[in-house]
Formats: structure tokens, C-alpha cells, sequence
């Protein structure tokens, strides 16, 4: 696909014009409107195919959890290995669309994978995830920078108080959640691991406070991110941090998300993968 439509995409899908905006440009781009409602079905996501692993494997548990954060109620989807365990844990932060059938599908990844995996509905509060993605993206960008981090602390003193879980729990997002997850690291003393899919780095003077070693993967086409990278990596340097930082040359934001045919890069997205478990199985069974 031609890249300029990727990059158009990427910039509606961020907030930097809106959906009527989008589509003028994408039918300029695509050749007519007809051309562009075709290309608009591959662009977005198609939560048809989100389920990878079935909620009702048989080698999982899956449930609806809710917990507090300073009298903030928020509400979670839980996926834990049928076994008895305890298991490490892992937060996982969703993308600027919400909790939706995507991330759950991934948390039940980590599941089978051996974690026991939370993933916040960071529109619970709101009234939850909207159907509608354009929404659900609107509602992240009215949310409160600090009260997100608070709450992103919250999840993870949930999931450590789950009898499921060890006291070892990690944190892991895609996007928006990414980012999230920066700052949370930066935040949260007893975080043990963090990996951060293609997510906006924190500022660099937040990095002193990460303990957490980190897995940072980013997507070679993703300039929008990747420009924040050389003054992250200075500063995770300057003080002496752990880190492993991977750029999948070729590929683009969102690489990961199996549900968009055109960004997604099952490559990249496999290799990505395998390292964030064997990373996560390291530092959180240590």
C-alpha cells in the first residue's frame, strides 16, 4: 500500500484531523471515493479476526475484574493459566481505540504463554470502551495524563494482590499504552519489567526514576515516534538503565495488531513476540 495513505492513517488515527478530513484526502490519494471506502475496510481493524486463542481454551480462565485507584472504580479483563500457579503478571495497556477484542485477545496470549495478564479499561471510568473506535480514541485524548498513570499504578497492586500471581509483575503497551507504560515505569518502584510496543517515550528527565529494565520495540517507519528515540536513549544511557531497544526496519506503527491488514507484519509482530516473553519470563521468574 502506498505509504502516504499508512501516513495519513497513522495521523487520523492519532487525533491530527478528523474523520471527514481523513476520508476527503484518502479519496484524493486513492483515486475517488469509491476507491477510498475500499481502502478504508483494510486500514482499519477488523475485530472478526481478533480471536487468536479462544476465550474458552481450555488451557486459560478468563473473567471481568474491577478495582479501585484513589476511589476511582475501573474494570478490567483478567486471562490467567488454568493451572493452579501463582504466575508472574503482566499489565497490559491498550492503544488509543480502547479495551477492545484485539488486546483482550493478546492478554489471553500471555496467559497461555504462562503470565497471568490484566488489561485495564482505561474508559471505564467514562462508561467503558465505545463500539465506535473513532470515539473511543476521542474519550482517550480527554483523559487526565496523571489520573491514567494512577491508575496504570492501581492495576498493578491488583494484579499483584490476585492469588494467582507472584509478587513479580511486569508491564507491557501498544501505542497510547506504550506510552503509558513509559510513564508508569517511571512512576511505579515495584514494577519489574516493562516493554513497550511503539509508544511515546517519557520525558528524559522521568528516566532517572525507571528501575525496571526495559524492552522497547519500535517500527522502522514510524517517524513520528522514532523521533523521540535518540533523546531516550541518551538519557536511559546517562543513567545507566536496562534496556533493549529493537527497530524492525520496514514496517510500520502498529506492526503488531493482527486485525489491520495493512499495517500489520506478522514477521516483525513473531519476532517482537518471542522476545517479549522469553524478556518478560526472565525478569518477572528471577
Amino acid at each position: 500500500m502506498n505509504q502516504r495513505i499508512i501516513e495519513l492513517f497513522d495521523r487520523f488515527t492519532h487525533g491530527a484531523m478528523g474523520r471527514r478530513a481523513f476520508l476527503d484526502r484518502l479519496a484524493v490519494l486513492a483515486g475517488g471515493t469509491a476507491a477510498a471506502q475500499t481502502l478504508l475496510s483494510v486500514l482499519e481493524n477488523d475485530y472478526a479476526i481478533a480471536q487468536t486463542i479462544p476465550a474458552d481454551d481450555s488451557r486459560l480462565r478468563t473473567e471481568r475484574m474491577t478495582f479501585e485507584a484513589d476511589g476511582t472504580r475501573l474494570e478490567g479483563y483478567l486471562a490467567v493459566p488454568a493451572d493452579d500457579g501463582p504466575h508472574p503478571g503482566v499489565v497490559v495497556i491498550h492503544e488509543n481505540r480502547g479495551l477492545n477484542p484485539h488486546i483482550e485477545d493478546v492478554t489471553r496470549r500471555l496467559a497461555v504463554a504462562g503470565f497471568a495478564a490484566l488489561a485495564p479499561d482505561f474508559l471505564s471510568p467514562e462508561g467503558g470502551t465505545p463500539d465506535d473506535p473513532d470515539k473511543a480514541r476521542d474519550m482517550i485524548g480527554e483523559l487526565d495524563g496523571e489520573a491514567v498513570v494512577a491508575w496504570a499504578r492501581a492495576a498493578v497492586a491488583a494484579l499483584r494482590a490476585r492469588q494467582e500471581t507472584t509478587q513479580a509483575i511486569g508491564a507491557m503497551g501498544f501505542c497510547w499504552g506504550g506510552g503509558v507504560v513509559g510513564r508508569l515505569a517511571a512512576a511505579e518502584p515495584g514494577l519489574q519489567a516493562a516493554v513497550v510496543y511503539y509508544g511515546r517515550q517519557p520525558e528524559a528527565q522521568a528516566v532517572a526514576s525507571i528501575e525496571a529494565p526495559l524492552l522497547l520495540h519500535y517500527a522502522g517507519l514510524d517517524e513520528r515516534i522514532n523521533a523521540g528515540i535518540p533523546a531516550f536513549e541518551k538519557a536511559l544511557k546517562d543513567h545507566g538503565k536496562t534496556y533493549e531497544l529493537h527497530v524492525y526496519e520496514g514496517v510500520n506503527h502498529a506492526f503488531n495488531n493482527d486485525t489491520n491488514a495493512a499495517r500489520y507484519d506478522k514477521e516483525a509482530a513473531e519476532t517482537a513476540w518471542q522476545r517479549t516473553t522469553a524478556f518478560l519470563h526472565e525478569h518477572l521468574e528471577s
